[in-house]
Order: structure tokens, then sequence, then C-alpha cells
């Protein structure tokens, strides 16, 4: 049964990288179910517990770390209790506590979640953020989709795909490059990276994409990155692009299809929460456990239909069923 929690902090979304639930105005295929505790079941073993930490901010972003833990709960074999990390939290203090309630390995959520988890002497599983740096070092999922789901996808909406560009900082994704490179060579697709460190360099990379870019072969992927994919300074400009020269757009950010972009993959957080389940009993039960984090593949899919039919895909019902979330658009 999971335990703990707190009354809901402020929101302070800019530190995680969690995904707001999709807004109830938007036509959607199968609704997530609401997640109600139930009581632990029988089987389960009396004396361990995993922890799972999780940053103390308000609404809609707590519900994206609830469900986490809900799949957590659902998944282990062990008491799961949760622990609101709130700005300036001790250690030392926390650690007693874990220590108290038989804690033997910690799922830690978010920065703030990985921050303070940098200070236990208790195994780590790690998630609800984008990327980790010396993420060889850790053991956990990131949020960021796995690319080679994200162009299995293209190539079933788009068969005649040949070419996708992508605009990324390395400093944020060079580990991600790496695996889209091979991802896509297994697709049949040739990925065309652009490096850019700052803004201003994006622009231009942008400018170069979509100015190589054939409408009928090529795509263009929007990864989870601060830089390259910046809200208020280049996303409107890319999206403007890709509609104007009827290029289809793709991104790591279910938010982005509300926007315009064709499709987009995002996490399915009670299956992600099950999978880092399986992941921390392992740790409790002394399996070997996989190096490094691995990319998201517990993923949900959006569809926008009015940029659809923009670029010349008529979905049908079959097609549409495969989504979990269609934006008509304006």
């Amino acid at each position: 049964m999971l335990a703990g929690g707190a009354s809901p902090a402020a929101p302070h979304a800019g530190s995680e990288n969690a995904q707001p639930p999709p807004p109830e105005s938007t036509v959607t295929v199968r609704r997530p179910a609401v997640y109600m505790l139930v009581p632990a079941p029988e089987n389960r073993r009396e004396g361990h517990s995993i922890g799972v930490l999780f940053p103390d901010i308000g609404e809609p972003f707590r519900k994206v770390f609830t469900e986490i833990m809900r799949g957590i709960d659902e998944g282990a074999r062990v008491r799961v209790r949760g622990y609101p990390i709130a700005p300036g939290q001790d250690p030392g203090e926390l650690s007693q506590r874990l220590r108290a309630n038989g804690t033997r390995v910690v799922v830690a959520l978010g920065r703030q979640g990985l921050r303070v988890a940098a200070g236990l002497d208790i195994p780590v599983v790690v998630s609800g953020v984008s990327s980790i740096p010396d993420g060889e070092k850790h053991l956990g999922i990131c949020l960021t989709p796995d690319p080679a789901l994200l162009f299995g996808r293209l190539k079933s909406l788009l068969p005649a795909s040949r070419r996708v560009h992508v605009v990324y900082n390395p400093l944020h994704n060079e580990w991600l490059i790496k695996l889209a490179r091979e991802a896509a060579r297994a697709e049949d697709l040739e990925l065309v990276a652009y490096e850019a460190r700052d803004l201003a360099t994006a622009v231009s990379m942008y400018k170069a994409a979509f100015a190589d870019a054939d409408k009928r072969n090529d795509a263009v992927w929007l990864p989870i990155d601060p830089t390259t994919v910046d809200e208020r300074t280049i996303l409107p400009i890319v999206l403007a692009e890709a509609w104007n020269r009827n290029v289809a757009l793709f991104s790591s950010s279910y938010l982005h299809v509300k926007k315009g972009a064709l499709f987009a993959l995002y996490p399915d957080n009670l299956a992600l929460g099950q999978r880092l389940a399986g992941l921390a009993m392992g740790v409790l039960e002394g399996e070997p456990a996989p190096a490094g984090i691995t990319p998201l593949r517990e993923v949900r899919a959006a569809l926008n239909l009015r940029t659809a039919g923009h670029i010349g895909i008529v979905p049908g019902q079959p097609v549409q069923r495969g989504f979990d979330f269609l934006h008509a658009g304006p």
C-alpha cells in the first residue's frame, strides 16, 4: 500500500521534466484512469519497503508523479511509501525516516528527488527527468521517448519517409543522438543531425534543415532539449516553417501536438511506474542491474488531425485507434 503524502505546494515545474496531463478540452480516444489507492496485496513481504522521493509541487504536475507512484505501488511486491521532497530537504533527516521504515531501495522522481537521493547511502532508481548527467552511473528510465518508437511511428504514418532532421545541443542530448542513429538505420532512415549550443545557432540550423527538407520524404524531429526546442523562441518558428513547407514535424512532447506538430509520444505514467517497480525489486533482490539510464518505452501517442490533413494524411479509424490522444485543432 502506498503511504505518505503532503498537501500540494505551489507549482514549480521549471526544475522538473514531467509533462502535465493532457487538457480535458482535447479530443481523446482513451482517457487515463483515475488511480485510487487500494490495500496492499496479501502476498507482499513485510519488513522491507521501497521509498519514492517526489517533488512537493502543485497540480497539474503533482498528478504525474502520483500516477507514476501508483504504478510503482501496483508493480512492487513490498510496501511502497511516498516522500514529498520540498526545497531545502535535509538528507540526513530523510535518511533516518527511510531507515526507520525499512527502506531498502529508493526511486527518485524529478530533479529534486535526484538531488536529495545523491546524499543517501541507499540504492537508487532514477526517473522523472528527461536526461541525467553521467547517466551511465545511474540506474533508471528517463522521460525521453525511445527514438526507435518515434521513428517506427513516423514510418507507419508516412511510409515514404527517408530522412529525419534534428537540431540538438550535445550537452543535453549527445547520448540520445547516438541511439537515434542506430534506430534510424533500423527503419531505413537517414538521420541528419545539426549541433546547436545556443538559440541563435539553433535558429540557423533549423533554417538550413527546412531549406534542405523534401516534403515528400523528409521530417523534422523535436527532441526534449531546452536549447534547441525553446518554447518561446524556437518552437513558433519551427511550427510556422513546417506548416508553410508541408513538412512533417513530430515531437517528444505531446504539448507540441496541440500547437501543431503532427504527432508525439509521451509517458504512460502508470506503465512507467510499473517498470520502475521491476527495477527496484531487482535491486532489492540482488539481481544484476542493467547499466545506465534507458530511454522511455512506456509511452502513449498523440496525433494532430488538422496537421495530418494539411500534409496529405487521411487517418482512418484504424489509424486513429492507434493513438491515445487526438487533437482536432482550431
